[in-house]
């Protein structure tokens, strides 16, 4: 079974979450590093308003829970992307989403292409919204 590494460094997390979907649904597995560097598009004040709805939606017993720290975060969005089936459940199985790059991938990370407009407008990093949602910082 093949497998890719994807370095989250400056990547559009939507983006990078569209991309590794894709791969996981072709049967490959997919493991994301730096997790905490990808960046939300668009004024930092309404994206952090727009997540910290999604965190307060809901009963804190019984849901919808919507996670805080950036490596759960991606793979929320991830899981959106897969079909709600059997075979989406099992390509969700081979994703792994890291904080930093660990020891073992530290030779292997893989850059996606970056297209230059995306970084030209306003944006945050997941790991900055992390931290206003009350994660502490451990990356």
């Amino acid at each position: 079974m093949d497998s890719i590494i994807i370095d989250a460094d400056n990547q559009v997390a939507g983006r990078l979450a569209s991309l590794a979907a894709k791969e996981l649904l072709k049967g490959r597995s997919v493991t994301i590093v730096n997790a905490e560097k990808a960046v939300v598009s668009g004024n930092p004040d309404y994206v952090f308003e727009a997540f910290k709805t999604k965190v307060d939606r809901g009963d804190p017993y019984h849901g919808p829970f919507y996670p805080r720290r950036p490596e759960q975060i991606i793979k929320r969005m991830v899981r959106g992307m897969l079909p709600k089936k059997p075979k989406g459940r099992e390509a969700l199985k081979r994703l792994k989403v890291h904080i930093s790059v660990p020891e073992e991938f530290s030779g292997k990370v893989v850059k996606m292409k970056v297209s230059e407009n995306t970084l030209r407008c306003k944006y945050v990093t997941l790991g900055s919204v992390s931290e206003r949602l009350g994660v502490k910082r451990t990356w």
